[in-house]
């Protein structure tokens, strides 16, 4: 999996990455079945209304995501105009290593180490993984959030994590 969310490619590349000789026809076939994914993809109707509520309040906004190459394009069309992009296929790093989230600070014009410092200002991310997106932050100096839309713990929507999180600072 590393390799994938890592590799600067399409699914030619992969498979070559991997050592799997594809036909053309199956290669073709597999390209028109990622093309319908990628054009299925849809943004969270709570992500808008948060990026919106952010954006009103000065906050900066970057993605810090694990992605496979053709999905970052994906990224960019449904999240235009961002402060930054971190995206694990072009950077050939994967949350939860460090690396990721001090590429993002330094998106933002912060080092990790003053992320909580509100003189400074402030790095919070959130995210659905507990290890991505709350632990490995936290590890970096970051404050993460777990965001679980069952509503089993953390936050169930961005709304909700504005609400308590962002408009509170």
């Amino acid at each position: 999996m590393r390799l994938i969310m890592t590799l600067s490619g399409g699914l030619r590349e992969a498979a070559a990455s991997l050592g799997i000789t594809l036909s053309p026809w199956a290669l073709a076939e597999l390209q028109h079945a990622l093309e319908l994914e990628l054009a299925s993809i849809r943004i969270f109707d709570d992500a808008v209304v948060a990026i919106d509520l952010l954006r009103a309040n000065g906050v900066k906004i970057a993605v810090c995501s694990n992605l496979a190459w053709p999905y970052c394009d994906s990224a960019r069309r449904l999240l235009p105009d961002l402060d930054g992009y971190a995206l694990s296929a072009e950077l050939g790093v994967m949350k939860p290593d460090p690396m990721i989230y001090r590429y993002v600070s330094s998106l933002l014009g912060l080092e990790p180490e003053h992320a909580i410092d509100t003189k400074q200002g402030q790095i919070i991310m959130v995210g659905d993984s507990k290890k991505c997106d709350e632990r490995g932050p936290r590890a970096c100096g970051i404050q993460g959030f777990h965001l679980d839309r069952s509503g089993a713990g953390g936050f169930r929507n961005l709304v909700e994590f504005y609400n308590v999180i962002v408009a509170q600072n």
